[in-house]
């Protein structure tokens, strides 16, 4: 990780999402089991997870984001986190907008590969670009997309950096969370297409950490 920290420490910051979005305030959410504003929600349910959103929000004058190494409840209604040993501390950041909002092509890249990943719990439609900067290469992941952003997409597409990459999905589509981009930074994506962990457990921490990089380093909220 020490490599990538060092190659994107004099990079400007990136930008996801249009003007005037990220002219906004970014406001930290914190959907962790330690906050007690949430002990009297469900936030696993889209419902009670939007209203406590749209509160941090303040009628849209703020984006919530957040949420790397974050230890939460909200995947307790999925039993793909739950099989053996619980799966509840996320490796992205998440950033809470209303669906069809349009996200854009952080960093000049290609794609890697792309999927409906369609289970409850899961990122439902998902992109993976694969970046070189400099002779390093590395990968990027966009979860919780409308399914409209992988219908003409095809491995190997290139994008440039602020280039239109994506639309945030609906609810519905995003299969059982409320409308938000999960971004991931993964650095050895290993034999996965279209699909990564963004969710680890505490025993596999300690790889996770290293594979996948705070977001912020290359965002510098």
């Amino acid at each position: 990780m020490n490599s990538f920290t060092n190659l994107v420490k004099g990079l400007p910051p990136i930008q996801l999402f249009q003007d005037p979005i990220h002219q906004r305030n970014y406001v930290p959410l914190d959907l962790s089991v330690h906050n007690p504003d949430l002990k009297q929600l469900n936030i696993s349910n889209a419902n009670d997870c939007q209203r406590y959103v749209d509160l941090i929000a303040n009628n849209n004058c703020n984006i919530p984001y957040g949420g790397y190494l974050e230890k939460r409840n909200l995947y307790g209604s999925s039993d793909r986190f739950n099989n053996t040993e619980i799966r509840n501390i996320h490796l992205g950041i998440d950033f809470w907008l209303p669906e069809q909002t349009v996200v854009l092509a952080p960093l000049k890249g290609k794609v890697h590969s792309f999927a409906n990943n369609a289970d409850f719990g899961n990122y439902g439609p998902t992109i993976i670009l694969e970046h070189n900067i400099n002779g390093f290469t590395f990968y990027t992941l966009y979860g919780h997309l409308s399914l409209d952003s992988i219908d003409t997409l095809f491995v190997g597409q290139e994008f440039n950096q602020g280039s239109f990459l994506a639309r945030l999905g609906a609810t519905e589509i995003n299969v059982g969370y409320a409308p938000h981009l999960h971004f991931q930074v993964i650095l050895d994506i290993q034999t996965y297409t279209g699909d990564y962990p963004g969710v680890c457990s505490n025993t596999n921490l300690d790889f996770y950490k290293d594979n996948c990089p705070n977001p912020n380093l290359l965002l510098k909220l």
